[in-house]
């Protein structure tokens, strides 16, 4: 049947781009490659944005990009530290710069992908830590959008273990593709290419090569042989990778002819004996403890199975019509297959997963096999964790020998050592991750961040130690203790670190999140990490540097101004105990949840502001009053809204000073004079506290950095504290003339009663006006 190619085109929503800080930072994008795709192409798209519009003027970042098959990758921009024991899977990374000024465009190509998970994972380079006010100015966004477009083939032929199909590969076409599915329990799989020829006659030369590929059809580096030079023309694959698609590819030396051949597949299969043609055909084993287990007999009756070979007359008197189809029986190979034992997954929480072994986790191994155990990562939902080994072995069961046990683990397939090798877990296609504990080092861990899905094989061998390397032990039964299991993070991030649960889309994964200046996958790295003293010190500066709120609070109690030193009292209590629970190392305090913290140290923040403007305003009682009461309502609205937003802050602060201008305005025309009317209060007080607030907002906006935090903070605290205590007016003098026992005068005349009249001792007629009251 001749192949189709198909196109399919996905796309991803534009994100914006972050510096990378670790890999909670990074933007995560998750697609599917078909099956049968024999071409993948990566458009990675990056543009700028400034307000709304194309960011020309934006600086030119370099965007990196990750791609990695079967889990996110595992990244290391910054080259830390890793932790102990811990696997670091390789992944493709590319640089993008920029070709024009808002926009540029790259390509990743892939021949062959595997099919299933693709992960991509994007960045901009670190910064230098800036903090920035929201809303300050236009921002600088760099969005990312990628786009895959594969073409994938349609109507693969099928080979089927036990089978000859006749076959031509016409001179007008280079190459023919094939698939064969190979279930659990295979050692071997033989591909077998006879009866090659050109021009419809066999010949000495068959000139074609022949390749397979477990997943995806072959590329230049997969297992190959020249049928040139080998007759017959055979290609053996051993440790295979199960429940898996296997791609042959047939491929034509130049020629100007007409290939013609036979291919077959034939199978080993060492769980159960060889099977005669007078058996069920495909008589395949279950596949005990793995993904997909199912037997391929049940799948592909023989009986149903069409003529796959081509008209018995072209071939010769040598076939008849029952020949049509020939059986290859599958053989047994014990001496690679051993028992495999599952295990029991149990689901605690979101990448809390526990691998309990049967009769275990105390586990025996003989010394003549391997103990093979098998783990099952479901798709999708166990990449984003990380997969824990540990291993002990129970040094009394060494009986005084000097023993080592190693272990393979191993992705798809079990792999083994073997006798009297040299200690390797690996072989000619892949390779497996090793560990080993003796007699003197009897624990050994080793961590697999984003593992990818399937089953995963634990193959155990017990060794000892000779001079002429390691050998079998006789008579010694090795026990140790297994226990795997899945965790979000590697030792929940450590002490400096916070574990956090990460989502693109429908997919779920954890990353560290570091912070006191330790750094790498697991908060391990201690290469800027602060001291304690450096801790210490920071956290004390950002707490007692509050207490510049005392000379204020005095000064407001003195000049009967309470409310104010009420509010100036609730923000330094609450700033206080804020910075000392929003510490990022081990100096932290904390007396109640930070949320809370945080919300009354901004509120009192910027009541501190309005109460002080207000006051300055010098306005009725009452009006006052209210102007608190409506100021403490908004700002706890604004706040609950957007903490972090400029308005917040500025907002406040204009409408107060704009309540403060019309107030002194209305003085100054009423008394036609200049208010506050003393040279000395502008000199003295209104001057120095302006400049002091000015220069507070002006390391608040433009200087503060995540490095010099810590101190530039404190400063703010002391500079607004100090601000306050110039800024907040004097007490108001009191009027000597007006008492409260006394009536008020008002201005204008006054209509006054004679007493007598009241009493009615005059005649009413006679009303005098006896009294002019001014003003």
């Amino acid at each position: 049947m001749d192949c189709l190619f198909v196109t399919d085109y996905f796309t991803r929503t534009p994100r914006k781009l972050n510096a990378f800080r670790s890999f909670a930072s990074v933007e995560l994008f998750h697609f599917n490659v078909p099956d049968d795709t024999v071409v993948a192409v990566w458009n990675l798209i990056t543009f700028k944005e400034q307000g709304g519009t194309f960011g020309d003027s934006c600086p030119d970042r370099n965007v990196t990009v990750y791609f990695r098959s079967g889990a996110p990758p595992v990244i290391n921009p910054l080259n830390t530290r890793f932790p102990r024991d811990t696997i670091i899977p390789g992944s493709f990374a590319i640089t993008l710069t920029w070709t024009l000024p808002n926009r540029t465009t790259g390509v990743f190509n892939v021949t062959s992908p595997l099919p299933g998970d693709w992960f991509l994972a994007a960045h901009l380079p670190k910064d230098e830590g800036k903090i920035s006010v929201k809303g300050l100015h236009e921002e600088c966004q760099y969005l990312f959008q990628p786009q895959l477009i594969v073409q994938r083939l349609i109507g693969i032929s099928v080979l089927y273990p036990g089978y000859f199909i006749d076959q031509m590969i016409p001179v007008h076409n280079r190459s023919v593709l094939y698939k064969v599915f190979i279930p659990s329990y295979i050692s071997l799989v033989k591909v077998q290419l006879v009866d090659c020829g050109t021009r419809n006659k066999s010949g000495e030369s068959c000139p074609v090569l022949l390749k397979m590929r477990a997943r995806a059809p072959p590329v230049h580096n997969s297992s190959a042989v020249d049928c040139r030079e080998n007759t017959p023309c055979e290609l053996d694959l051993p440790l295979l990778s199960w429940e898996q698609w296997y791609y042959i590819l047939v491929e034509r030396y130049l020629s100007t002819a007409d290939v013609y051949f036979r291919i077959g597949v034939q199978v080993k299969d060492c769980a159960k004996p060889s099977v005669t043609k007078g058996s069920s055909a495909m008589n395949m084993p279950q596949s005990f403890g793995s993904a997909m287990g199912f037997s391929l007999s049940e799948t592909l009756p023989a009986a149903s199975l069409p003529s796959l070979s081509r008209n018995g007359s072209d071939r010769g008197p040598l076939l008849t019509a029952e020949d049509s189809i020939t059986y290859l029986a599958p053989t047994a190979d014990t001496n690679k297959c051993w028992p495999i034992r599952p295990t029991l997954r149990n689901e605690l929480d979101t990448f809390s997963v526990h691998f309990y072994i049967f009769f275990g986790p105390n586990i025996s191994i003989p010394p003549d096999r391997a103990a093979v155990f098998a783990i099952n990562l479901m798709p999708v939902l166990d990449s984003g964790g990380v997969l824990n080994m540990e291993l002990k072995l129970n040094v009394s069961s060494a009986k005084g020998e000097n023993m080592t046990v190693f272990g393979c683990l191993n992705h798809g397939m079990p792999l083994a050592l073997r006798d009297n090798s040299s200690v390797k877990c690996e072989s000619e296609a892949v390779s497996g991750f090793l560990l080993s504990v003796n007699t003197s080092t009897n624990i050994t861990k080793l961590r697999i961040p984003y593992p990818q899905t399937g089953t995963w094989y634990l193959s155990l061998r017990s060794l000892c130690s000779t001079e002429r390397g390691f050998e079998v032990c006789t008579n010694i039964t090795a026990e140790v203790y297994l226990r795997s299991y899945l965790t979000p993070c590697i030792n929940d991030c450590g002490t400096y670190g916070q574990c956090k649960l990460l989502r693109t889309n429908n997919y779920l994964y954890a990353a560290c999140e570091c912070k006191a200046g330790w750094d790498g996958w697991g908060c391990t790295d201690n290469t800027e990490a602060y001291s304690y003293g450096f801790q210490l010190l920071s956290t004390l500066l950002l707490c007692l540097s509050n207490l510049m709120f005392v000379p204020p609070v005095a000064i407001a109690i003195r000049s009967h101004y309470l409310l104010e030193a009420s509010v100036y009292i609730f923000t330094m209590f609450f700033s206080t105990f804020y910075h000392a629970c929003d510490q990022p190392g081990i100096v932290v305090f904390c007396i109640m949840e930070y949320d809370v913290l945080q919300f009354c140290d901004f509120l009192g923040s910027l009541m501190s502001v309005w109460v002080t403007v207000i006051a300055m305003a010098r306005l009725k009682s009452i009006i006052k009053q209210v102007l608190y009461l409506l100021g403490a309502m908004s700002l706890s609205m604004a706040l609950q809204l957007d903490r972090h937003g400029l308005w917040n802050l500025l907002g406040p602060s204009l409408f107060a000073l704009g309540i403060m201008a019309i107030a002194w305005t209305v003085r100054t025309i009423r008394r036609r004079r200049c208010y506050p009317p003393t040279w000395k209060r502008w000199v003295f007080f209104l001057f120095p506290g302006t400049m002091i607030a000015t220069s507070a907002v002006a390391l608040y906006a433009f200087v503060e950095t995540e490095e010099n935090y810590f101190y530039i903070h404190s400063i703010w605290h002391m500079l607004i504290a100090g601000s306050v205590g110039f800024l907040l007016p004097p007490r108001a003098k009191p009027d000597a003339k007006v008492t409260p026992l006394k009536r008020r005068r008002g201005c204008g005349y006054q209509l006054c009663v004679n007493e007598h009249e009241e009493m009615g001792l005059v005649d009413p007629a006679i009303i005098t006006i006896n009294s002019i009251c001014t003003s």
